[in-house]
């Protein structure tokens, strides 16, 4: 009760400032360590493993929030089961111009035109170096310069600045605030995107004694044929798995109009439906073995336990902790255990993708949604 309280009132505090810079203060405020840990019980049922990583609970913190490195282990202790750092460029770039920002209050969502603003490689790679043997799982979205003349020669480089240091790698071509960006999710591009990516691991691998798994970040505004190339050729090049979705250009039903107005990406609650069936048309054409960390309007225990049967073995959040704060860790994995007793499970597993195919086929703008 104590906790919900002040939780409620730092999120009065932080709205009352605008958005980029209460999200600053909050990141000094995990890196000060005046934010409390998380103290949830220890569920082994929520423990995920994929390849040689060993999840204790399926929730992280999305890329985004901690594009520098900064407060990973603070995270952690808030109760996330890994964390996400970036996106990070090879050299560092400011993005765009501020206000950048926006809250949809009435939407419970977000819209950001921020544009990959952060320190770059070297600056990520000093912090990332200083926290190597702290244990916990970090993955490193990697992105490319706004500038750069070779977009995927950027992907490349950053995986061979992070290889030794990375949990896994996120490749992001979907966010929609770098012109251009989203055009390496074409088939031709994304063949020869991933192919070099994946040659770069290899050879990273080679050297350090590790092949560093791969998720590719895609969009949820992609078409069934876009879905349809994307499977192909993800599943061609051997990549380790997806994650749906980044945020959305879309703006239909919402009631922030001015908000609606900005341009940049939405997060939040707004994107929940979008990129929920996104996921579930992704599962059903890749398939029930390649890992999918489902991403977009999680902001409550139903939503990450809806994510995870329309086929998320992995969940991430961010806006959702904007409204929630940080009791909303808890809350969810609290529910997630809940929903294995209520249903007769015996672990996260037995729950991916069991209402996929309802999922799938919806229309984005039906109003039955399976849980």
């Amino acid at each position: 009760m104590v906790s919900s309280v002040l939780d409620a009132l730092a999120r009065k505090a932080l709205f009352s400032i605008d958005a980029e810079t209460a999200h600053g203060m909050t990141v000094k405020a995990l890196a000060s360590g005046l934010m409390p840990s998380c103290r949830v019980p220890a569920d082994n049922r929520l423990a995920v493993s994929l390849g040689d990583l060993a999840f204790p609970n399926p929730l992280g913190m999305a890329a985004g929030f901690d594009k520098n490195g900064e407060v990973p282990d603070a995270l952690l202790k808030l109760g996330f089961g890994f964390s996400e750092v970036g996106t990070v460029t090879p050299r560092p770039q400011e993005g765009n111009p501020r206000p950048r920002v926006f809250r949809l209050v009435a939407d419970r969502g977000v819209v950001n035109r921020l544009g990959f603003n952060n320190e770059g490689h070297a600056a990520l790679r000093a912090r990332l170096e200083a926290r190597r043997h702290r244990g916990g799982i970090v993955g490193v979205n990697v992105g490319a310069n706004k500038d750069a003349d070779d977009r995927i020669a950027d992907y490349v480089a950053g995986i061979e600045a992070f290889a030794d240091l990375a949990s896994y790698f996120a490749v992001n071509v979907s966010s929609p605030n770098t012109p251009g960006l989203r055009d390496l999710q074409a088939r031709a591009a994304l063949h020869e995107l991933l192919s070099r990516v994946m040659e770069a691991r290899e050879m990273a691998a080679a050297r350090h004694g590790r092949p560093v798994p791969v998720l590719l970040k895609i969009a949820p505004d992609i078409d069934q044929g876009g879905l349809d190339d994307i499977a192909t050729e993800v599943l061609g090049c051997g990549i380790d798995g997806l994650i749906v979705s980044n945020t959305t250009l879309a703006r239909e039903g919402l009631k922030d109009r001015a908000g609606a107005a900005q341009a940049g990406g939405l997060s939040g609650r707004p994107l929940f439906r979008l990129s929920t069936i996104a996921l579930a048309r992704m599962r059903l054409r890749v398939g029930p073995r390649l890992p999918i960390i489902g991403v977009g309007g999680i902001d409550s225990g139903e939503s990450a336990w809806t994510k995870i049967t329309a086929g998320a073995n992995l969940v991430q959040l961010y806006t959702g902790l904007v409204y929630e704060g940080p009791g909303l860790v808890g809350r969810i994995l609290n529910h997630l255990g809940l929903s294995l007793d209520r249903h007769g499970l015996a672990g996260l597993d037995q729950a991916v993708g069991r209402n996929a195919e309802a999922w799938a086929n919806i229309d984005e703008h039906g109003e039955e949604l399976p849980v």
